[in-house]
């Protein structure tokens, strides 16, 4: 009995010493990918060490952190549209705004430690659109060309394969051939273009979400450099510069030159004696008028006639 009684008290401070787990929270799946407007699951599994009664939380990352889950309700754009199982959240119809960085945060208050979180990404995938697609009408043969596929909506981004005359175009594996793909850009470039070349060409974009996509086909004519209208072209300038020539020594032998150089002269000439004329006006219509002074025997005569 005795015994007994020495060993209780250390069986209590073994009981008060025992480990304790404190508050854990974890996910499944720490990384989503889904397609837009399906379904997202973020995963949030906890374990407390006395608090039955945990608060759960959750909010995204951003410029602002904002919250999704708080005190029992969703909230902003969540609301409605999502629902709770334990901590794990379920988004229906995912849209690019939902795409982000989430955090699941579990606050026990009566555990040792009352504070657990994890973090959960949700990437949304978005199939490619119809790409737009740059191709010329026509070329001239040795003549540099590039065709130009894109599309920017689908994510991840989309890659590109070119079609001619609907048979998909490799890439080329040695380096003599006259073109090269580049499937990141979408760019289909010819360093020379030969008559061969010409044909019907399309691109489809694909990144591996949904069904890839085709733009409509446009055909480009390869035509060659026209030798004999560029002589013929070279031939009627250089008639022109003779005949229009030959016609001015004619019109300057039969005196057209002089004569309207001489009507020239005389319309300047009337131009500056007008010109004169008016200036002369201007100045006589300018200077005040004084009267002329009276001759003395005015004056006699007058002084005279008053006697």
């Amino acid at each position: 009995m005795e015994g007994t009684s020495l060993y209780l008290p250390v069986v209590i401070l073994l009981m008060q010493c025992s480990p304790c787990a404190p508050v854990t929270v974890s996910s499944k799946n720490h990384k989503v990918e889904v397609k837009e407007s399906s379904d997202a699951v973020l995963s949030c599994t906890f374990h407390t060490e006395k608090d039955q009664n945990p608060r759960i939380e959750w909010k995204k990352k951003g410029k602002d952190v904002s919250f999704v889950y708080f005190e029992g309700h969703f909230r902003g754009s969540f609301y409605g549209r999502a629902t709770i199982d334990g901590a794990t959240v379920t988004l229906r119809k995912v849209t690019q705004e939902d795409a982000g960085e989430y955090r699941c945060e579990i606050s026990a208050p009566l555990d040792s430690v009352n504070l657990g979180e994890t973090n959960v990404t949700l990437k949304v995938l978005v199939p490619p659109h119809t790409p737009s697609c740059d191709v010329p009408s026509s070329a001239v043969t040795g003549s540099m060309v590039l065709l130009r596929c894109r599309e920017q909506q689908s994510i991840p981004p989309a890659t590109y394969l070119w079609f001619k005359d609907n048979q998909p175009m490799r890439q080329p594996q040695h380096g003599n051939a006259t073109y090269k793909i580049n499937s990141q850009t979408g760019i289909l470039e010819f360093t020379a273009v030969a008559k061969e070349d010409t044909g019907r060409y399309s691109c489809q974009a694909q990144n591996g979400v949904g069904t890839p996509q085709m733009c409509e086909g446009k055909h480009l004519k390869i035509e060659d450099i026209n030798i004999t209208a560029i002589a013929a072209g070279v031939v009627v300038v250089l008639l022109l510069v003779v005949v229009c020539g030959c016609g001015g020594v004619l019109l300057h032998h039969n005196g057209f030159f002089s004569r309207k150089s001489f009507w020239i002269s005389q319309c300047h000439g009337a131009a500056h004696i007008s010109s004169q004329t008016l200036h002369r006006t201007e100045d006589t219509s300018n200077v005040n008028y004084i009267p002329p002074p009276q001759e003395p025997q005015d004056f006699r005569h007058t002084q005279s006639f008053m006697l």
